[in-house]
């Protein structure tokens, strides 16, 4: 995808910004009627200091048919639904109102002949949470997040329609954003929708920081509430240019030409962006310790390459309807997991895990705990219900994360073994930019022939089994190639101060529209599952207490103790029912990687150079 305008498109901008009335044909640039065959959108959006529930936004449209629909995108990943918060929607033409219906969810059709016309409609914010995710526009006393999917609505069937955004905002408030500056401090520039609806906003008074990386321009900027501890900025500065120059490393150059780390107090998560992204980044965390989201931040940022360029093909141009879910997200962002964690090992930044061989430790235990389900749903099966609806695998909750971050790194075994220590995982995803950035996309058997070319070696086996099929993966088979093997034991799951640890391997979560939450079981070999409950389930009563949101049940939960029965009043199809739980134990495995007997001088110098983290 384009992320700058070429020159015609830049023509545009002092007709778009110059004209007075832009119901008017304009006379002072290019007629864009006619300068391009798509139409061209201004935004201006309005921010009140004194009404913070929501902001106006403006929307001056050209070259368009008496007759189109506006809709507001949904994201591939999180379906946050804030058409539901677009309010008196309304359109004028020179000479007449428009006339505004609602034809979908979230999508409006427009009659306004003359072939230009002015939309407004306010953005009305839901109440403001203790905590909201990171993506998620808001407005505070000094300053919010604002643009992107969740504000903008673009024109359906013309996401080639260039545009530019103007910001109203209260005096001393600043702007950042990956969208492209012009001669205007409050304007920016989109070619396409799609990089537009990818470029959130961050405004307010915020703190800024910079760094270069091969003469490329990164700007951090962090939104604070006011009288939050302070951090270490530097230490913080320090590690996000560490992670990029590693990454910009491994492909030899930066995809954008500068980039933005929006980073805000109070909030959690992260999404990635074209080039920026949101981060929930809370000041007393990072006052604890500065260091301590480096890893969540590299995920985000390896996602430049490997999602946002490195694209599955099914993740197209910007729709309002539900997306396919690719089969190939264990590659997205399973295989991101493990340069998230590699980058940080390069850079010499702190890792949760003090030697690679302790970190895929780690990863075999949580495998090996929801075993049953790994071997039942393969990756591909796992990837297209990542971003589903809790369910979507009946009662197991497993994670495409993990599964890719385990098949990449048996992959980078394979590579180094076939190509004797010359090739690695970094030389695929070199492969994978080069062939598969551009607007087609890629899929799982794009990765397979790439991964092949790299090594010269057959991977069809490899995909059969762990990737379209489910076979349990025999890891032995694959440590051998770096001179190791694996040692598990099983024990009962114990706390910090060595207490076994009470089954409570669900949770819950809040569908749209009901008032209590829904079950949602980890593994049907929990004591919840075993006792005949079922993700769906809604939790009416917990050992007689009322259940009305998931917080009541989290803690309901952590009253209960092994050997006590929990009595647990439920709805399913229209039926309640009552459902006793004994809480037990449950065992957890332990893996550690131990140097098989008679390593060969090969897999002795493959073990050295894959921990070390070396290409």
């Amino acid at each position: 995808m384009r992320l700058f305008p070429a020159l015609p498109a830049l023509l545009l901008l002092p007709t778009l910004l110059g004209a007075q009335n832009p119901l008017e044909r304009p006379t002072d640039g290019v007629d864009v009627r006619y300068a391009t065959s798509q139409p061209t959108v201004q935004y201006i959006i309005h921010v009140d200091s004194t009404d913070l529930s929501g902001f106006q936004v403006e929307m001056r449209l050209s070259a368009l048919p008496d007759t189109f629909s506006l809709a507001m995108a949904r994201h591939p990943e999180v379906d946050d639904r804030y058409w539901r918060f677009v309010k008196d929607l309304r359109a004028e033409t020179a000479s007449s109102p428009g006339t505004v219906t609602s034809v979908d969810d979230g999508v409006w059709r427009v009659i306004a002949p003359g072939g230009r016309a002015i939309v407004r409609y306010r953005m009305q914010l839901p109440p403001p949470q203790p905590l909201r995710a990171a993506w998620k526009p808001f407005l505070a006393r000094d300053g919010g997040l604002v643009g992107g999917p969740q504000s903008l609505l673009y024109i359906e069937g013309a996401t080639l329609a260039p545009a530019v955004v103007t910001l109203d905002l209260p005096a001393g408030w600043d702007a950042a954003t990956g969208l492209e500056p012009t001669s205007d401090p409050r304007t920016y520039f989109a070619p396409t929708a799609g990089v537009l609806l990818d470029s959130p906003i961050l405004i307010g008074t915020f703190s800024d920081r910079h760094f270069f990386v091969d003469g490329v321009p990164h700007r951090i900027v962090y939104w604070s509430l006011a009288g939050t501890p302070a951090f270490d900025t530097l230490t913080l500065t320090r590690g996000i240019e560490a992670i990029a120059r590693q990454a910009i490393g491994i492909f030899g150059r930066a995809p954008y030409r500068e980039y933005t780390f929006l980073l805000q107090d109070n909030a959690y998560g992260a999404l990635e962006h074209l080039n920026s992204l949101t981060l929930g980044a809370p000041s007393a965390d990072l006052a604890k310790d500065p260091t301590g989201l480096l890893e969540e931040i590299a995920h985000e940022y390896f996602h430049t390459w490997n999602l946002l360029r490195i694209r599955p093909a099914e993740w197209g141009d910007v729709t309002y309807r539900a997306p396919r879910q690719p089969a190939e997200l264990w590659v997205s962002e399973g295989i991101t997991m493990y340069y998230a964690d590699l980058l940080l090992r390069r850079a010499g930044l702190p890792v949760e895990d003090s030697t690679r061989e302790d970190h895929f430790a780690r990863l075999m235990e949580r495998y090996l705990a929801r075993r049953s389900g790994y071997a039942k749903y393969s990756a591909e099966q796992v990837s297209r219900v990542a971003n589903a609806v809790p369910g979507a695998l009946g009662d197991y909750l497993l994670s495409t994360h993990l599964q890719g971050e385990i098949l990449g790194t048996l992959l980078d075994w394979k590579v180094r073994s076939a190509t004797q220590g010359r090739r690695s995982l970094d030389d695929v995803m070199r492969k994978m930019m080069e062939g598969f950035s551009g607007a087609a996309g890629f899929s799982d058997h794009d990765f397979e022939a790439t991964t092949e070319a790299v090594c010269g070696c057959k991977l069809a086996a490899f995909f059969g089994a762990y990737v379209r099929g489910h076979k349990p993966i025999p890891f032995d088979d694959y440590l051998r190639m770096i001179g190791l093997r694996a040692e598990v034991s099983w024990a009962p799951a114990r706390n910090d101060s060595g207490q076994q640890r009470p089954d409570l391997r669900v949770t819950s979560w809040m569908p749209p529209g009901v008032h209590n939450p829904a079950l949602l079981l980890l593994t049907p070999e929990s004591a919840w599952g075993t006792a005949g409950l079922h993700t769906g389930d809604r939790v009416l009563r917990l050992d007689g207490a009322p259940i009305s949101d998931p917080a009541e049940f989290r803690a309901a939960l952590s009253r209960l103790k092994i050997g006590q029965p929990a009595q647990v009043a439920i709805e399913r199809g229209g039926q309640t029912i009552g459902v006793r739980v004994v809480i037990r134990g449950y065992d957890v495995p332990t893996v550690r990687l131990v140097p098989i007997d008679h390593v060969t001088p090969r897999e002795r110098a493959l073990a050295e150079a894959w921990m070390a983290g070396t290409p």
